[in-house]
């Protein structure tokens, strides 16, 4: 993740990851609790019939799946244009991002009918991205439903404090190339999904010159605005608010299958400078082509500092820019005794740019002392389970006590400077 910075465009290049997961509890999968279904709304006034709003749902799977808009828009109730542009736009979005794999299940309602004859219930949507998602996203969304004259229809999708995927929210600007699939919501933002594209597409190749072994497949999703951030992602409101993109499962699940999706906070994102932005993009890649959200076991201090140390490597600033808050704390209070902790990447942490700026100079540490080669190696031996002291001393022939040493030697000459 990346969080609001009141620094110059080009020190936001130095917190980079609070963009790759600047709020670490926001970005680990064993962080996120999905929200309990609702259990089963009591007996209204008004009678909901679950069979007919199966065939409803049926009805407009088979018209997404098809691209028809015309299709999917009858499906809304006659005369609510807002349902009917919705769910031809939602019909749109589906050919233009080649959804494949979908499917609808009605699970149960969560609420009871209101005095029109409108509900809302859990039904389990699955779906895939044709060529960049490897399995089918399953995710339990709530969809309205309400009765028109004999027949039910659906009115939308959301809401309830589950999630809300991006493409079904309204029409999309989608840019497909071979190494990205960038999706933004909202209307006018043409300029917008032009330049993110752009910069996916430029991530892409970052995180091949030091991973050349990923198959790529980069999709970036771009709410309309920072509730359809937490919306998207199944948040509590407020929760992305100072975060400029996440790199999170897309539904939730950590099999090794599952998407995994980058998601940009537009409020945040367009506000840093092209160089910054292009880093936060860069940095994310990276933890997707590492399935970052779906790993457990590695010390922040690798995980972040690793994404860190793949888009900072080629960017032309000197490292008072790209460690200025970690120099600053030096200065300020000392070198520190250990490696950066799990406790300094909480977003309460007072000096959490400072531990993402750490965190990158230890993997640069490596990379220095043993090669770029030994550095992915550490990473990705971690990555399998492999204990830290083990595939240090495999992939670098350091210890951990010497890998300190180092860090803090260098910390103290950037200081001294």
């Amino acid at each position: 993740m990346q969080p609001r910075r009141a620094r110059s465009a080009a020190l936001v290049v130095a917190v980079l990851l609070v963009a790759g997961v600047g709020l670490w509890l926001l970005l680990r999968p064993d962080s996120y609790v999905a929200p309990g279904r609702a259990q089963p709304a009591a007996p209204s006034s008004r009678s909901i019939d679950p069979a007919a709003a199966s065939a409803a749902l049926q009805s407009l799977v088979d018209a997404v799946a098809d691209g028809d808009a015309a299709r999917a828009g009858a499906v809304a109730p006659a005369g609510d244009d807002a349902a009917s542009t919705l769910l031809a736009a939602v019909a749109t979005n589906a050919a233009a991002l080649d959804v494949v794999d979908l499917s609808a299940r009605y699970v149960d309602e969560v609420s009871p009918a209101d005095a029109s004859g409108r509900w809302q219930a859990a039904v389990e949507l699955s779906w895939r991205f044709d060529g960049f998602d490897r399995e089918a996203v399953r995710e339990e969304v709530q969809v309205g439903f309400a009765a028109d004259g004999a027949q039910i229809r659906v009115t939308g999708f959301g809401g309830g404090g589950g999630r809300t995927p991006v493409w079904l929210t309204g029409p999309l600007e989608v840019r497909r190339s071979t190494q990205a699939l960038v999706l933004v919501a909202g209307p006018d933002r043409s300029e917008e999904a032009d330049a993110i594209a752009e910069r996916a597409r430029r991530a892409v190749g970052v995180v091949e010159r030091v991973l050349p072994q990923w198959a790529g497949g980069l999709v970036v999703e771009v709410p309309a605005d920072e509730a359809g951030v937490d919306a998207a992602l199944g948040a509590a409101p407020g929760s992305y608010d100072q975060i400029a993109a996440v790199s999170a499962s897309v539904d939730g699940a950590v099999s090794p299958a599952t998407p995994v999706h980058v998601f940009v906070n537009p409020e945040v994102y367009e506000a840093l400078d092209p160089v910054g932005a292009q880093v936060v993009m860069s940095h994310e890649a990276t933890h997707v082509a590492t399935d970052a959200p779906l790993t457990a076991g590695v010390p922040l201090w690798l995980l972040e500092g690793f994404a860190d140390y793949v888009a900072l490597r080629d960017v032309d600033l000197p490292l008072s820019t790209t460690a200025a808050q970690v120099i600053d704390q030096v200065r300020r209070d000392g070198v520190p005794a250990q490696l950066p902790s799990a406790a300094e990447f909480d977003q309460t942490a007072t000096h959490l740019g400072a531990a993402y700026e750490s965190a990158w100079l230890v993997c640069r540490v490596v990379a220095t002392e043993a090669g770029e080669d030994a550095l992915v190696r550490l990473y990705e031996r971690v990555s399998d389970g492999t204990a830290l002291a083990d595939a240090l001393r495999d992939a670098s022939g350091l210890t951990e006590a010497r890998l300190t040493t180092l860090w803090q030697q260098e910390l103290r000459r950037l200081a001294a400077d």
